[in-house]
């Protein structure tokens, strides 16, 4: 969900908002641009920029941030000291302590931030109660681990004027910091990749007291006026103290207080990440051109309804970690700020020092950064791999949650199933077709009134009745809980809130009232203590009444969403727990509400300890530990289903795979067509959900008629036998923060060609690569070939073959799905239809060997439970798949000992799950006339058949083995030769 705009006027009356209020709810019906701020109307934004501008088109400028020396100490991987920031031409200057760690892993950070607010010595207008120093907890909610110093960093140089230290492994990294001006340059191997303010634009902007100008004199009348003298323009102040857009106020009690730096990208030609955004992977200029925006990228997590394609805007969540690319180069770096950020990119010639680069490209890219307020928090990750940048960010912030096994399967939402009785008839008639799906989502109306915990009793009159069908059938119910609590009587739950005093405060303590669905509301403080130990006891099955075991949660809504409030959401001088100004948390606001639901699920009864599944619309760095995310209100357009995929590859390298768009989209009534590549498309999200509007026409996929039903169903089939390995692509990404989907930077980083395009992807470690059908009317696809291995088509066998431009044209009509297999690579899959993933968990499984050009493979598969937290306790199965020297060897991945793990139940019941099959594509012609190979396996040895198929015309020969009857959690040894 949950779109707020273009609603119809039935749905808008049936919402029972006072028409009194339809000017304050007219952002929220309309879809305009205008709605969300551009730079030019957010005053730190206009003067940040305005501060660039001028520093780089003056004739002389030179930064007015210098450390005095004197100041400084460096001990156990850290050097402390004091930036003096000159103020004016009297050489008044404020004291800024600076921070540089330098990390065990070889991540560097540097921390900026001011003493007077440190110590409390400012004044605070509007009479706030708001904290008088920056914000300063982020990192109490972000970071997890590698914080760890790196004592054997060392100052290898210094003098008066710089220092250099050197640190990482092996000492292969280095950071020169320049005292006068300010600077830091981080090198690898001695060549310099990324640099702190470089061209002058770091900017923090000091606390001072607010001076009103003196009035004019009052003139006499005949009485001659002296000449003013002639005085240099006064700084624009007009946004310091507060600011005024759409009808709405924001008091400043602080003042001014952004924090702004550039960074630039030394021979980088191609930034990514810094999600979400509608626009291409590889990040767009923002200063104008021809291609480039005019705007710069934005994060401020808003409810932005069907959003502008192939735009900086905001949106529902943000990530502030960006990467830079090249061949055989990455580096990386997290903006760790949770206020308000815009980001500018610019790119160019190196005219400083361009021979430095040792690259073709002489290009550098400079982003400059502004946040409203908090500190100047940055790391930086110098490679130099795309896996080294990602691992190290997730070894900070953490990495992707073990999802429950069933949320890999397909999802089945609108805005609204009506009643329980309409649940139960489309989980019926997916039976009836034969499309497998696990999870069927309830949107706002199931609540009596919008009351969250509730269910409205005429029409879910019977939500147990409806768990049990779906429980019968191996399937999981998916409820909407959103942030904002109805302000009504006699509902117990905005009762608690209001009595516990657990809810948002406004700028004078009371409690924020706003309007959302239910119309008045309060909201939740998630990042109260006592108001996320409040909300474990709603959740609680005796609590949240008609919810069991298969019952699981989508948290909408979160970023918050507030009709009638600024940008259609909360007033930035609303006051959190510790008295933080809401501006100084709001993209973090989304994370915490997720997080409280998160740890409410692990509590619903005692002795239940089973993973959550928490699907947010709103989140930030580290939300990636609490579960999935999806791309908001997108539209029933070809260009939003072209967009997606770029979107879900961004969040992947972001650190946050667990990503998908509403299929179908959201908005809008899709044709047959359109519906049907977007399933082709959705099979390969990590989170895959079709979901429709409130007034969109009823699209279960059923609903299409042939030949598209049949269609659709292959594609939900294939995803569904390749469970297996959705699964363990997850199992790397929690080990390592590894994406799910892979652009083809990050598989290969020694191709340029590779680093822009956003319209592919690989598949785990499985070798697949998928270029989905995004076009209206195409019936081929040109993928681009990024290697000479030899590839297949998944379906057909056939070698593809590329053309000189690394290019190959596939077949694509609407019932084929472009995929290719990679040579290389085995891969697991289940081949038995089943109707839901719970259904398959002792089903047997496949192996897909694809042989490369030198007649080897390799593969892993990762299986567990898929529900409970054993896998921490070594329950587990992990086997690495090894074709060589025509054998296929399984051993455990991380070679343990089996008589090291103690079998649990499910471990014991594995032991009846074999692989069955195994597919040889690439087949050697050495094996025609072969009848059988040999199996060895936990002291046995048999013989099981085997089909050889010659090649024909293009399709490869491939060879079939059946009942091969091996554990899938034992050692084996096939010989094929």
């Amino acid at each position: 969900m949950l779109g707020s705009g273009s609603l119809s006027t039935k749905w808008t009356t049936y919402l029972g908002l006072l028409s009194v209020l339809s000017t304050a709810f007219s952002p929220v019906f309309a879809v305009k641009e205008h709605d969300w701020k551009k730079c030019d109307q957010s005053g730190f934004c206009r003067r940040n920029r305005a501060y660039a501008d001028h520093a780089l088109s003056a004739i002389s400028w030179e930064s007015p941030y210098k450390i005095a020396p004197e100041t400084g100490s460096f001990k156990d991987g850290q050097y402390q000291a004091i930036i003096l920031k000159t103020i004016n031409d009297h050489g008044e200057t404020v004291r800024l302590p600076l921070t540089v760690s330098f990390l065990e892993s070889g991540t560097a950070r540097v921390t900026i931030d001011e003493e007077k607010r440190q110590k409390g010595e400012i004044e605070l207008r509007h009479d706030s109660k708001a904290r008088k120093e920056r914000y300063n907890e982020a990192e109490q909610w972000v970071i997890v681990g590698g914080m760890t110093l790196d004592k054997g960093a060392k100052v290898d140089y210094e003098d008066k004027t710089q220092m250099t230290v050197k640190y990482g492994p092996s000492s292969k990294f280095e950071a020169t910091i320049k005292f006068a001006p300010f600077s830091i340059d981080f090198k690898r191997d001695g060549a310099s990749h990324i640099k702190f303010n470089d061209q002058g634009l770091l900017n923090i902007e000091h606390w001072r007291p607010k001076i009103d100008p003196p009035p004019e004199p009052e003139k006499k009348e005949g009485e001659q006026q002296p000449d003013k003298k002639e005085e240099a323009p006064r700084e624009d102040d007009s946004t310091w103290w507060e600011e005024s857009f759409g009808g709405n106020t924001d008091s400043k009690p602080r003042g001014p207080e952004s924090v702004g730096l550039d960074i630039s990208f030394v021979g980088y030609e191609h930034v990514f990440g810094i999600p979400s955004h509608a626009s291409p992977l590889s990040l767009k200029q923002t200063r104008g051109g021809e291609g480039n925006y005019n705007e710069p990228y934005r994060m401020y997590n808003a409810d932005v309804f069907e959003y502008i394609l192939d735009s900086p805007m905001t949106l529902y969540g943000s990530i502030p970690f960006m990467q830079a690319h090249r061949k055989d180069s990455s580096v990386g770096i997290f903006w760790l700020n949770a206020a308000e950020t815009w980001v500018d990119i610019t790119k160019g010639k190196d005219s400083k020092n361009p021979l430095a680069l040792g690259v073709k490209s002489k290009i550098t890219t400079r982003t400059h950064w502004f946040s409203e307020s908090g500190l100047l928090d940055v790391f930086v990750f110098l490679g130099p791999t795309p896996k080294d940048i990602i691992s190290k960010y997730a070894e900070l912030t953490g990495t992707t949650a073990m999802p429950q096994e069933f949320s890999l399967g397909y999802h089945q939402c609108r805005w609204n199933y009506v009643s329980d009785e309409d649940v139960k008839d489309v989980d019926r008639k997916m039976d009836k077709f034969n499309m497998p799906y696990d999870v069927i989502w309830l949107d706002i109306e199931y609540t009596d009134e919008k009351k969250y915990f509730t269910w409205d009793k005429h029409s879910f009159k019977d939500p147990i009745g409806m768990g049990k069908q779906l429980e019968a059938h191996g399937r999981k119910l998916v409820t909407i809980i959103d942030p904002h609590i109805k302000n009504t009587n006699n509902y117990p739950v905005v009762d608690e809130l209001k009595s516990k005093d657990l809810a948002v405060k406004t700028k004078d303590g009371s409690i924020f009232e706003g309007w959302c669905w239910p119309g008045s509301s309060h909201w939740i403080d998630a990042f109260n203590p006592a108001a996320r130990e409040w909300w474990k006891g709603l959740f609680k099955y005796d609590k949240f009444k008609g919810t069991m075991e298969n019952t699981f949660i989508w948290n909408d809504m979160n970023e918050p969403s507030v009709f009638n409030g600024p940008e259609v959401t909360m007033p930035k001088d609303n006051l959190h727990h510790g008295n933080w100004e809401h501006r100084d948390v709001h993209n973090l606001n989304g994370m915490t509400f997720q997080n409280a639901t998160y740890h409410a699920l692990l509590s619903r009864k005692p002795g239940e300890h089973r993973r959550p599944f928490v699907l947010t619309r709103a989140f930030f760095a580290g939300s990636q530990r609490l579960g999935a995310m999806w791309t908001g209100d997108n539209t029933a357009d070809w260009g939003y289903l072209k967009a997606s995929i770029p979107m879900v590859l961004s969040q992947g390298i972001a650190g946050f795979p667990f990503a998908g768009a509403d299929v179908g989209g959201f908005f809008g009534n899709p044709d047959k067509d359109l519906l049907t590549r977007w399933y082709q498309t959705g099979i390969f999200y990590p989170f895959f959900r079709a979901h429709a509007h409130i007034d969109a026409r009823r699209r279960e996929p059923y609903l299409t008629g042939e030949p598209y039903n049949t269609i659709i169903a292959a594609a939900l089939r294939l995803r569904y036998s390749l469970l297996p390995s959705w699964y363990t692509a997850f199992r790397h990404a929690h080990l390592d923060g590894t994406p799910i989907i892979k652009p083809m930077f990050y598989t290969h980083p020694s191709e340029e060609a590779g680093l822009p395009i956003d319209d592919q992807f690989f598949i785990g470690n499985t070798g697949l690569l998928a270029k989905p059908v995004t076009d209206k009317d195409r019936t081929s696809v040109d993928i681009w070939i990024p290697d000479s291995e030899v590839y297949y088509d998944y379906f057909t066998y056939d070698i593809i073959s590329a053309a000189k431009s690394k290019t190959a044209t596939l077949d694509a009509p609407l019932e084929k799905i472009p995929l290719l297999m990679r040579g290389g690579h085995v891969f697991a899959r289940r081949d038995i239809p089943r109707r839901s993933s719970a259904l398959m968990k002792w089903d047997p499984y496949t192996l897909v060997v694809v042989l490369g050009n030198d007649r080897k493979a390799e593969g892993d598969l990762y299986v567990d439970d898929g529900d409970s937290f054993d896998y921490e306790k070594g329950q587990y199965i992990h086997r690495r798949f090894i074709f060589d020297a025509n054998t296929l060897t399984s051993a455990d991945y991380e070679g343990r000992d089996d008589a090291s793990i103690k079998e649990g139940e499910w471990l014991k019941k594995m032991r009846t799950v074999n692989v069955e099959k195994i597919i040889v594509v690439g087949a050697p012609a050495a094996w025609k006339g072969k009848k059988t190979v040999t199996v060895e396996s936990e002291g046995k040895t048999w013989a099981a058949a085997i089909e050889y198929n010659p090649a024909e015309k293009s399709r490869a020969a491939f060879a079939v083995v059946k009942k091969v009857g091996v554990r899938v959690g034992a050692d084996f040894k096939i010989v094929f030769g």
